[in-house]
């Protein structure tokens, strides 16, 4: 297992450096799930050498542990954008914007399937899997786009307003999901169940808010005993493998009604706490990039050993996901359009934003995790769309972020590229 994870992070590394030669200007996220496709069950592992790649998806799965501490560290990591200063300028901006672009893709997708549901019959797209796929379409992914920001240093306007964006997204795809989820159970079992429809994502969302907020003050005092920021680092990375650890407990409380925690909205918390009421808070966080940049790596390589190319076989399967995939984009570009226009945001953040909000990735596929509960036949059906989904978003939305943050002026050129214009322009000036 050890050897396996060696490889696929030495794979990922070597295809940045591939892509390089190649004169391809493609992020790094790409290069590293691209890595983890060619080190997966249905390339390299299919020679069966242990250690040369994962030979199955339950070898893969034997590693998904560091997939879960790198989402609650990406997490912290967000949490950082919540700083008060910042949150007095793009708060009430960021919360409306994304709360409208996640139900306005939902909403999309919702009629865009259930339209295709009369088309295709029952057996092909049964109503339930159609009003669960809508409340997935709210979902995107901050891993992604927490990479791209940090690989290029993304600096402006759009930058400061899509992380919170990003951030509030688990949230309200916590809630809408719960409700579309109780709704498509009542129609599969004929019973609507108010607890899970509004008293258990309420109860997830407070939870994971005040845990968070627990734990994050409680960091920020013990970190005052200690005066070397080495050390400091090591409580944070000590503190967000803890709070990973409490958001897989589970708290009964009778009738159906359980406590819950979210780890990304539970270490985004955390973050936030932080960042707010810590004096070190910003040397600390500076520290824990450099130390996660590794485990980043290696989350996008086995998230790329995790993508199902078995999906290709259905062709069924394939429509429903190219209508999904493109009405969901719809959805977020127009949402995030309109609500951003109506907000006044700078004409190019208005004309952007929707693009940076089209990957998807782990809280999608957590969501598939919970639609199991709707049996075996429906919950393999809106897994494999998903997977099917998520293998173009994956490959294709980290460029397309790049593209849009490129595109309004928040990617600054490369200083070889920089100093080679100034000479270029010196050239041209001494001709004439």
């Amino acid at each position: 297992m050890l050897l396996s994870v060696a490889v696929a992070l030495c794979a990922g590394l070597m295809m940045t450096r591939v892509f390089k030669k190649l004169g391809l200007k493609l992020p790094d996220v790409t290069a590293f799930l691209i890595a983890g496709v060619c080190v997966g069950p249905y390339v390299l592992g299919r020679a069966g050498i242990p250690g040369l790649g994962f030979t199955s998806m339950e070898e893969v799965e034997h590693v998904t542990v560091l997939s879960s501490v790198a989402l609650g560290f990406i997490a912290f990591d967000i949490g950082n954008e919540f700083r008060l200063a910042q949150l007095r300028q793009t708060g009430k901006t960021a919360t409306i914007i994304g709360i409208i672009q996640s139900v306005m893709a939902t909403v999309l997708v919702d009629v865009a399937l259930i339209a295709l549901h009369f088309i295709l019959g029952p057996e092909v797209l049964p109503l339930p899997a159609a009003i669960v796929l809508g409340a997935i379409a709210s979902a995107t992914a901050p891993a992604a786009t927490l990479m791209v920001v940090r690989q290029y240093k993304a600096k402006g306007p759009l930058t400061n307003l899509l992380l919170p964006i990003v951030a509030l997204d688990d949230a309200v795809g916590l809630i809408v999901f719960a409700v579309s989820f109780g709704v498509a159970e009542a129609l599969e079992g004929g019973m609507i169940s108010l607890t899970s429809v509004v008293v258990n994502p309420l109860l997830e969302i407070v939870s994971s808010l005040v845990l968070g907020s627990l734990m994050g003050a409680i960091m920020t005092w013990v970190e005052k005993l200690f005066f070397s920021n080495s050390n400091r680092l090591s409580m944070t990375i000590a503190f967000v493998m803890i709070t990973i650890a409490l958001t897989s407990v589970k708290i009964p409380l009778g009738g159906g009604a359980q406590i819950g925690f979210s780890s990304l909205l539970t270490c985004m918390m955390l973050g936030t706490m932080f960042c707010n009421l810590s004096e070190y808070s910003v040397d600390i966080m500076a520290r824990t990039g450099k130390w996660t940049a590794p485990l980043y790596a290696v989350f996008f390589v086995i998230s790329g050993a995790e993508l199902e190319l078995s999906v290709f076989r259905y062709p069924l399967i394939i429509l429903v996901g190219v209508v999904y995939i493109l009405v969901r984009c719809m959805g977020k570009y127009v949402g995030a359009r309109l609500s951003a226009s109506a907000m006044h945001c700078p004409p190019l953040v208005t004309k952007y934003l929707g693009v940076t909000l089209f990957p998807q990735a782990g809280v999608a596929l957590g969501m598939v995790v919970s639609a199991q509960a709707l049996g075996p036949a429906l919950g393999s059906l809106i897994r494999n769309i998903i997977l099917f989904s998520v293998l173009v978003y994956e490959m294709i939305g980290p460029l397309l972020t790049k593209m849009s943050l490129e595109k309004a002026g928040e990617i600054a050129p490369a200083a070889s590229e920089a100093s080679n214009r100034a000479r270029f322009a010196h050239k041209e000036s001494r001709k004439k």
